[in-house]
């Protein structure tokens, strides 16, 4: 693929006449009721609202609280999209897959690059470039959270979304069946600083998307989970350098850089984001990301830290994401992958589904809805991503256990077909059926790196001693 040539960046973002390039592989039906309204039947047993709309907070103003609000809006529901920092720079990787831009419409400006190569590095620097296998339209895009953020929550403002810049506090549960929530919340109206004016707001519904800490999820009991911390730094690496990183992206594995996770260097609009996760060393996360640094010394030296970042990563679903009309989408119920900890897509694309149910659940918000109607997307959600979550679990806990495993995962990924099936994967978020006698060499492949690294440890132990 020809190099990407970049904008110049001032502010968050420039506007392009620029349309998204990308050719989906998933069936085209689904996507099309996301440009249209719903006009669909309600169970009969809610009542229809009389003199107003339905009524729906959605509290968090990221990905999946964009994505809610902007589907809400357009589906006749009145809506409320609370975030507590408009400028909130998110600490993220902040890569997304391919299907993304076409999924939801995003404008290319939005992507500072496009990732065509890759080189994941093992824990004695075996490097292995990954990315062969990708057609010429094919990339992974770079963004940074206060822009895309942004962006959604402007499109969500403009189909009708009234955005509060606020922080709820807490959440009333209704006493009677169709009775409101009321939330409690310290508006800023815009100002920075200062300590707000408190107030109240009474809806039908609430969508949960307000990240790992999340106080919806706290106010319906949802329970606890398991949670990763990531640690990253922003760094301004010298014009020379960074040409490097022009369209690659690093991975590095091994007990130096995370016992359970993996190190990177994602490249953004004009410095590299270097960070590391761990869920079962948290006190040593920052000798870990020092550990990253020094890895890739070499690649970033004379560069300035221009930004440190850290924030928890959930590890599984929480054991509750429902309750009466309340759901959980996105970071809050837990919808981050295992093995490659990625969540922006589908904190979006559970937003987007949580809030499709609600506009067919209430008519177009004509209607009450009721817990039925929300629960219609957890059922579809397990139902389609299930099997990505549990492939990746499998794969985290089989190759990021050991530097014996952490080697064969590496010499695995230089296999032309490894990485078909994977990118495939990535790129437009199903689990690609495979080749049996591929698979089937595939599995033998796997069984002989895993014995080879293996072996060569313990003979490194024998040194050692």
């Amino acid at each position: 693929m020809a190099s990407v040539a970049l904008k110049s960046f001032t502010g968050l973002r420039q506007s392009s006449s620029e349309k998204p390039h990308f050719v989906t592989q998933t069936k085209a039906t689904p996507n099309l009721q996301f440009r249209r309204r719903f006009y669909v039947s309600a169970a009969k047993t809610s009542p229809k609202i009389a003199g107003r709309n339905l009524r729906v907070a959605v509290v968090g103003g990221g990905p999946a609280g964009g994505s809610a609000a902007e589907t809400l809006a357009k589906g006749g529901v009145e809506t409320f999209l609370f975030e507590r920092k408009l400028d909130n720079c998110k600490p993220c990787g902040g890569a997304i897959p391919l299907c993304m831009v076409g999924e939801f419409d995003l404008p290319l400006d939005l992507i500072d690059r496009r990732v065509t190569k890759m080189k994941m590095i093992s824990p004695s620097n075996v490097a292995v470039d990954i990315g062969q296998t990708l057609k010429p339209h094919e990339y992974i895009g770079m963004v940074r959270r206060e822009v895309l953020d942004a962006y959604l929550r402007e499109r969500a403002a403009e189909n009708g979304a009234n955005v509060i810049n606020g922080l709820v506090m807490k959440l009333d549960l209704p006493k009677e069946r169709n009775s409101p929530y009321v939330l409690h919340y310290t508006s800023y109206d815009g100002k920075k600083g200062g300590v707000g004016e408190k107030k109240t707001l009474e809806v039908d519904a609430v969508i949960g998307a307000d990240g790992a800490n999340s106080r919806v999820a706290k106010a319906i009991d949802a329970g606890d989970y398991d949670y990763a911390i990531a640690f990253q730094e922003r760094i301004k690496i010298p014009d020379d350098k960074m040409v490097y990183y022009e369209n690659l992206a690093e991975m590095y594995v091994g007990d130096d850089v995370s016992p359970d996770f993996y190190g990177w260097v994602f490249p953004k609009c004009d410095h590299v984001a270097v960070g590391t996760g761990t869920v079962t060393h948290k006190a040593d996360i920052k000798k870990f990301q020092i550990a990253t640094r020094n890895r890739a010394r070499d690649k970033i030296s004379g560069g300035k830290i221009i930004r440190v970042e850290a924030h928890p990563i959930p590890e599984h679903p929480r054991p509750r994401r429902l309750a009466g009309r309340v759901a959980l989408v996105g970071d809050a119920a837990g919808y981050v992958t295992k093995c490659s900890g990625e969540g922006i897509y589908f904190a979006a694309k559970s937003g987007r589904m949580c809030a499709e149910a609600i506009v067919e659940g209430s008519e177009n918000g004509k209607r009450m809805v009721e817990e039925s109607d929300l629960r219609k997307y957890l059922e579809k959600w397990d139902k389609t991503y299930w099997p990505t979550y549990k492939v990746l679990d499998v794969l985290q806990k089989v190759f990021y256990r050991s530097n014996p495993a952490r080697e064969a995962f590496v010499e695995m990924c230089a296999d032309e077909y490894v990485q078909k099936m994977t990118f495939d994967s990535y790129l437009y978020k199903r689990v690609v059926p495979g080749n049996p006698l591929e698979d089937l060499k595939l599995a033998v492949n796997t069984i002989g790196s895993l014995v080879r690294a293996n072996a060569l440890s313990r003979e490194m132990d024998k040194v050692s001693l």
